[in-house]
């Protein structure tokens, strides 16, 4: 089994960027690679177009794992209310905490136990081995996916974890050591959209600080985003990890369960 850095490390490079306060114009253009076929034939790729195709292709296997693609019929669980308790503060939802059982980061200790709450009618969705993390505990050197849930209604949530290494080399920061809430979610954009994300589709950040641990908040409006066009998501970092909550919503899921995806990402917390 190829180690998790092969597979995510060309799209995953950390690209720390300056806080941006406000952006009111997209910059980025794609650019075409023209390449005469004569030439191509005797001489090898520059090495600019090789990684940029490299990461074309690991771009898009990434997104095809971390979109709505309906999973085989096995791989679905039941209603999260079948087998969750209710919340007891949020009317109509389920809390779920998850424990040692639920993930193997959680079982190495990488990750301290997370808690959200969520509808009673979502599913729980298997996570990819290559995703899962399953492979590289204790030590992972890229992010992985903890737990999926879904409604094909109302849209999907998952936890993802990044070990704090890949963000900055003091050990057990906080979330402030790292950056602004601008820097952080430029590194793990990714996760959140399935693919990219620009300065622009960030249209709302928050920090909030719940017991001792900071907590950034975010709103995304990412059109070309593989997860949805629209993101909810909010991060915080503990011992060696930092914990990323996603929510995404499709343009017509969205109009429906804004309220809902708002109250699940609210709700997350260590």
């Amino acid at each position: 089994m190829a180690s998790s850095s092969s597979v995510f490390s060309p799209l995953l490079r950390p690209s720390l960027r300056l806080p941006v306060a406000s952006v009111t114009t997209r910059s980025s253009v794609p650019h075409a690679v023209s390449v005469d076929s004569a030439a191509a034939a005797t001489q090898p790729a520059p090495l600019a177009v090789v990684s940029h195709r490299r990461e074309l292709v690991v771009g898009t296997a990434l997104g095809a794992l971390l979109s709505a693609t309906p999973l085989p019929v096995g791989a679905r669980e039941v209603e999260a209310g079948k087998y969750l308790p209710p919340a007891p503060s949020s009317p109509g939802f389920v809390f779920f905490k998850a424990s040692t059982k639920d993930t193997p980061a959680l079982r190495a200790g990488n990750v301290e136990p997370y808690e959200f709450i969520l509808p009673p009618t979502w599913k729980q969705l298997r996570v990819a081995n290559i995703l899962s993390g399953n492979y590289c505990q204790p030590k992972c050197a890229e992010p992985w996916v903890e737990v999926k849930f879904e409604d094909e209604r109302q849209g999907k949530v998952q936890v993802v974890a990044s070990p704090l290494i890949r963000l900055t080399n003091r050990p057990n920061a906080t979330i402030e050591d790292i950056g602004s809430p601008e820097k952080l979610i430029a590194s793990l954009g990714p996760f959140v959209t399935g693919n990219t994300l620009e300065p622009e589709e960030i249209i709302e950040t928050s920090v909030e600080k719940i017991g001792d641990l900071t907590y950034y908040s975010y709103v995304l409006e990412t059109p070309l985003a593989l997860t949805g066009s629209h993101n909810l998501a909010k991060a915080t970092a503990k011992g060696s990890t930092v914990v990323l909550f996603v929510a995404s919503a499709s343009d017509k899921q969205w109009q429906s369960s804004e309220k809902i995806l708002k109250a699940m990402v609210d709700s997350f917390q260590i």
